[in-house]
């Protein structure tokens, strides 16, 4: 063996014996590895709260603004399905529901969407509060409901029962259908077979030729 071959081999002897090099290489990653590691985590503990500069305030309860509304929704909309599996959606530019103890939310800018045996039809209104729990909405003002054969009937201040496919109003009513103008104390109509029942004081102006 020459010369330099057993320098290598002696070199390699004292590394691997007892208290050698690799002893102490190993004494000290087992000390250096969990301080480094416990070095890392707490980083990036850290790293997420130190994105941006800190920002300290306080604030006053009796000038906040607070609101008591459990929620608000912009472009909101609603699906159900009436007595016979007919769906229908009912969509609005906003809706508000007031607590979750209450089924009513109040909306703006309605369309109803429902589905008649001779086509779709349409309800439109500018407010209206709509209950979940019975799927009827109360129309606040004017509403126009149109069917896909043409017919419309133009009134204001009714409920309309989605289920049920009917208007019904609390009080007196005025409104245009294609047989002409009426007005009476209350409006009971079937949205399907086309049917307005006027009682108390009711007035109808015919214009010949209206269901032409």
């Amino acid at each position: 063996m020459s010369e330099a071959a057993v320098r290598e081999r002696m070199k390699r002897q004292g590394w691997a014996a007892p208290g050698g090099g690799h002893d102490v290489l190993v004494r000290l990653m087992k000390i250096a590895l969990p301080a480094l590691i416990g070095v890392l985590m707490a980083y990036l503990a850290i790293t997420p709260l130190r994105k941006g500069p800190e920002i300290s305030f306080l604030l006053d309860k009796n000038k906040v603004e607070t609101t008591n509304e459990r929620m608000r929704v912009q472009t909101a909309r609603y699906r159900g399905q009436d007595d016979r599996g007919r769906p229908f959606t009912l969509d609005a530019a906003s809706a508000v529901q007031v607590s979750a103890q209450d089924p009513v939310v109040d909306i703006t800018g309605m369309e109803a969407r429902i589905a008649l045996d001779g086509g779709p039809a349409q309800l439109q209104a500018g407010k209206g509060r709509y209950n979940m729990e019975q799927e009827k909405v109360n129309v606040i003002g004017p509403i126009l409901f149109s069917a896909a054969d043409g017919y419309r009937l133009q009134t204001r201040d009714v409920a309309a029962d989605l289920n049920k496919r009917t208007l019904e109003s609390d009080g007196r009513v005025d409104g245009t259908m294609p047989l002409g103008r009426f007005s009476a104390d209350k409006l009971e109509a079937d949205m399907q077979s086309r049917n307005v029942k006027l009682t108390g004081r009711a007035r109808l102006h015919i214009v010949q030729g209206g269901l032409r």
